[in-house]
């Protein structure tokens, strides 16, 4: 018994411990737990992590991240919220653009330049697409879709879209982010394929197709 008392009074101190050393991290301790996750939902998907195994990553107890998320579903949802914060930023650093089609092509590239720069993102959001079937259903909240009307927003001013209707503007808006995120979680394929110098010279090169893309798909010439 006194064996039983000793082992829960040292699990109750462990699991203490652990949610004091994360408040005293204070704000920096939540964006690394959302950098962990991001990563680890990255590289095996929503179904493939568990608490646990963030919280371990971390060094931390299970009931450590329990007490700042809850559950893993409102830990993914802050992932998610946190991505879609970073495109609403990227929409917002280009509203002084002069014209809707500029400022359309100003913001694709610099999803484009996140894209590469953060592949753990890039990834989550294919996977997201891919995993979310199940939870589609049942899901009360679409992290990415402002970003979404955003952009729809902004090429709705443009002479190609103007007067087009909601499913054409979509449509264009998600074949130019099918672009940006394709090639950007195909990085580590294409280099394998082409080898380490040719696909750095295909790197230098998409950005410039992509800006093509995009003026043909707002009309520019």
């Amino acid at each position: 018994a006194r064996a039983q008392a000793r082992a829960r009074s040292h699990m109750t101190h462990t699991a203490t411990t652990g949610i004091a050393h994360a408040e005293t991290a204070g704000s920096g301790t939540r964006a690394q737990f959302l950098q962990t996750a991001t990563h680890l939902f990255a590289a095996r998907g929503f179904y493939g992590v568990s608490i646990a195994a963030i919280a371990a990553e971390m060094g931390l107890t299970k009931q450590a991240l329990l007490h700042h998320f809850g559950t893993k579903e409102k830990l993914y949802g802050e992932v998610l919220a946190r991505i879609s914060d970073a495109f609403a930023g990227a929409v917002a650093a280009q509203s002084h653009v002069k014209t809707p089609e500029d400022q359309l092509e100003a913001v694709v590239l610099e999803i484009y330049r996140r894209a590469m720069a953060n592949p753990d993102e890039t990834q989550l959001l294919m996977r997201e697409l891919l995993d979310n079937k199940r939870r589609a259903e049942q899901a009360g909240t679409w992290y990415l879709k402002p970003f979404l009307d955003d952009l729809v927003a902004i090429a709705r001013q443009t002479g190609r879209w103007r007067d087009a209707g909601d499913a054409a503007v979509r449509a264009g808006i998600y074949q130019l982010l099918g672009a940006v995120n394709y090639f950007a979680v195909s990085e580590p394929t294409l280099k394998r394929m082409f080898g380490q110098n040719a696909f750095a010279e295909l790197r230098q090169a998409y950005p410039a197709a992509l800006t093509r893309l995009i003026q043909g798909s707002v009309g520019q010439p």
